[in-house]
Order: structure tokens, then sequence, then C-alpha cells
């Protein structure tokens, strides 16, 4: 099998989606090693060196175990690895129902128009923001989302004055997410109710069923 039909993959397991509008559905996870980006509450450091290779066929007969269309490749940053627009294109061809977890840093240009993106923005409270792409805004679809992590109301204000100066909430859902354990979910959610924002407070479903691990 030739070098560009393989993954460096940290994990693959099968939970709940806990994030998203698919949030709560049976879901197939695979997670890649590998990240350009150093969040200051990143809950998977661990992808981001940890991993072994795995050719696309084999992950395709790992996931065939499961019951369920619905698969997210997340990481560590998937993008990293160029392959990985090939492997999610061989993915939806197979019928699965794809998503990606992307954190803004890399075009999402040459993703299959089939895959539905969950493009982070990076705020300033996350050590990353100069890292954003902001050429991605004019590439994501309708059924596509946004997902901005929250570390205090500064990014949050941030947060709305990207959302109303793009105009984001007329072309797709854009998620809030609180950093978990850091910010108190009532606090968003006041702020989001005082400015009448209109976006989807987003908890981390998988965090409050089995709390900060591995392979959930």
């Amino acid at each position: 099998m030739p070098i560009s039909e393989s993954l460096k993959i940290n994990e693959i397991f099968y939970s709940l989606q806990g994030e998203s509008t698919r949030i709560g559905l049976p879901t197939i996870f695979i997670r890649t090693t590998g990240c350009p980006m150093r969040c200051v509450y990143c809950d998977t450091a661990y992808a981001f060196h940890d991993g072994k290779n795995y050719t696309f066929q084999q992950i395709f007969e790992e996931i065939k175990q499961y019951d369920t269309q619905f698969v997210t490749v997340t990481g560590g940053e998937p993008l990293a690895q160029k392959v990985c627009f090939d492997f999610i294109r061989q993915l939806s061809n197979l019928n699965y129902k794809v998503s990606i977890e992307t954190g803004g840093a890399v075009s999402i240009k040459n993703i299959d128009p089939r895959v539905k993106v969950i493009l982070d923005i990076k705020t300033p409270g996350s050590g990353e923001a100069e890292h954003n792409d902001w050429d991605n805004l004019s590439l994501i679809k309708s059924n596509d989302e946004i997902k901005i992590v929250i570390t205090d109301e500064k990014d949050y204000k941030w947060a709305k004055e990207i959302i109303l100066n793009e105009n984001l909430m007329k072309k797709r859902t854009i998620l809030l997410s609180p950093v978990h354990g850091e910010v108190d979910p009532e606090l968003l959610a006041s702020w989001i109710l005082r400015d009448r924002l209109p976006v989807r407070l987003q908890l981390q479903l998988h965090k409050i069923i089995w709390g900060n691990k591995k392979g959930v």
C-alpha cells in the first residue's frame, strides 16, 4: 500500500457525539495524530505525537464493526496530514455521514462537499488567534458549523464582533462553547441572552457523562 494511502492515527473509538448539532448520536471517532497549534485549554494534547500508521483499508475494516453511519474525523488537527482530504472523500464514498473537526489554521478549500465541516475560530484567549485562516469563512457551506471556544467575557465580546461583522449567523450554525470546568455555562448563557445573539450554546456532552478522559 503506498504511503499516500495511510494516516497516523491516535485512536479509533465508538461513543456518543458530544458536540455539534449531531450531539447525542452514536458516532465513530477517528482521532488523527499531530496538530500545529497549542491552545491553552487543549484537552487532547496526548494526540500531538502518539499514534501509529494505519492504511485507509485498515481503518475501513476497523470501523465496520460499529452499527452507525456517523463518523467524525478529529484530532489533533486532521488536515495537518494532507492525505486526510482523500481519506474523508473515500469515507463519504462508503456512504458514511462524515464530519471533520478542524482547528481553522488549515484551508478547507479541498474538502469533499459531502463532508460536514466543524470549523473552529480561535479566540485571543486560546493563544492561537493569529493562526486563524480567515479565508475559510468564505469556503464553508450552509450546512457546516462554526465553533468558538470561550475562555472569558473578553473572548465572548471578541467572538460576538466577528459573528456580527461577518454576518455569520445568516449563513450557518454558530456554536459557542465554554471551556469545560473553567467558564460557568450559566454565565455564557447570560451573555448570549443579554445580547440576543442568535447562536447555539454548546456543552461537551461526553465530558458531562464520562469526565475528561480518552476514548469517549
